[in-house]
């Protein structure tokens, strides 16, 4: 049994690092050519360069406006994600705490968005007529819907597991709604809403689809349609565009290490919870 059960501990641990390389691998090669001359990146291979070429990262910086692209990016996924966790959380509460039908209703009818797809055509027109095309404002707006789906699932689960009688009692002790729900239920949210509000950044900062759609301007591009000053109409600047997709990288990397612990604790104590 002790030697099964070693040569299955060994087995899944050589899995595990065969998946990490599949993950590693093209990230590593990306880096590498970021350090390339024009010549030697467009091979694409994982070899080291023959002379690292750090002026690739100073004529990224300077010729793909990364400076305005960093600003946008930061504007978008930091305001969206505060707005997301400030909506979700005031709507898990009040939804979570209502059994009425209606409440039911809205819970099951905003979380649907998770399985349903985005139509951007439709989006497009009904963003034009508002007046929030090319804008920071319809951006943020825009981030913030998409999230509710997902993190409205996550949060109502843990709003529902505290127990209602710390309602009571607080109710007993002169609280109203709003104290309530500042002193007593978000202090025990903490978790949970850094987790929504780590999730939502990342998936913001990597966001692509949205942002090609709604911005038509290079001034308004966040960091990931700065990669595209480095494309021409017939060939583009490998050793360019890596660097760039490092520098784009590099903040979402450090958010998700400061957050992580967050957001393992949070699911974890979910998923014991529920």
């Amino acid at each position: 049994m002790r030697l099964r059960k070693r040569l299955a501990s060994i087995g899944l641990n050589v899995l595990a690092w065969l998946l990490s390389l599949v993950v590693l691998i093209p990230f590593v090669v990306i880096v590498l050519n970021s350090f390339k001359s024009d010549a030697e990146a467009k091979v694409l291979k994982l070899t080291l360069p023959e002379k690292f070429i750090f002026e690739n990262y100073k004529i990224v910086y300077e010729q793909g406006h990364l400076g305005g692209s960093f600003f946008n990016s930061l504007l978008h996924s930091g305001a969206s994600s505060l707005l997301l966790v400030f909506v979700v959380a005031f709507s898990a509460f009040t939804l979570s705490r209502n059994h009425s039908k209606l409440s039911k209703f809205l819970y099951f009818f905003l979380i649907l968005g998770i399985t349903l797809p985005l139509n951007y055509i439709p989006l497009m027109e009904v963003m034009k007529s508002m007046g929030m095309i090319n804008s920071h404002v319809g951006m943020i707006l825009l981030y913030t819907a998409m999230g509710i789906p997902i993190s409205l699932f996550i949060t109502y689960a843990f709003v529902s597991n505290i127990p209602k009688e710390l309602d009571e009692a607080a109710i007993m002790d002169g609280c109203n709604g709003i104290k309530l729900f500042l002193r007593i239920i978000v202090p025990l949210l903490t978790s949970v809403l850094v987790t929504v509000f780590v999730l939502n950044f990342l998936s913001v900062w990597n966001e692509f689809t949205a942002p090609l759609y709604m911005l038509n301007t290079v001034e308004m591009w966040p960091m990931t349609l700065a990669v595209y000053n480095f494309f021409g109409q017939f060939s583009a600047q490998w050793n360019l565009v890596s660097a760039d997709i490092v520098l784009t990288s590099l903040p979402v990397l450090i958010v998700f290490l400061i957050g992580q612990k967050y957001i393992v604790g949070g699911l974890t104590s979910g998923a014991v919870k529920g």
